[in-house]
């Protein structure tokens, strides 16, 4: 299983960005895939997850500022991410559950900052 996330950069605060995180090597359906992250001299944490039928959750603090999709068509899964704060600046990494595994792909770099 190869994962593979994208779309993180520099935000000002209030901004946007979409991550992507594309997957090959399974059957991407099946599979619960989440977005984590991990700031600077922090533990990770999980952010949102979605599972093969959809639902999904979000820790309290992103909660109504992302959203977690899936397009299991293109095997993606993406987070959308609105009002961003400086503390949402951090490593997200993307990471799917299948048949009793986990499985990272890298990281991409999230910084809010004016």
């Amino acid at each position: 299983v190869q994962l593979q996330a994208s779309g993180g950069g520099l935000v000002q605060p209030g901004g946007s960005l979409r991550l992507s995180c594309a997957a090959s090597g399974t059957t991407f359906s099946a599979g619960v895939m989440g977005w984590y992250r991990q700031a600077s001299g922090k533990q990770r944490e999980l952010v949102a997850r979605i599972f093969s039928e959809g639902t999904t959750t979000y820790i309290p603090n992103v909660k109504g500022r992302f959203t977690i999709s899936r397009d299991n068509a293109k095997n993606a899964v993406y987070l959308q991410m609105n009002s961003l704060k400086p503390e949402d600046s951090a490593v997200y990494l993307c990471k799917m559950w299948i048949r009793g595994s986990g499985y990272w792909g890298q990281g991409t770099l999230v910084t809010v900052s004016s």
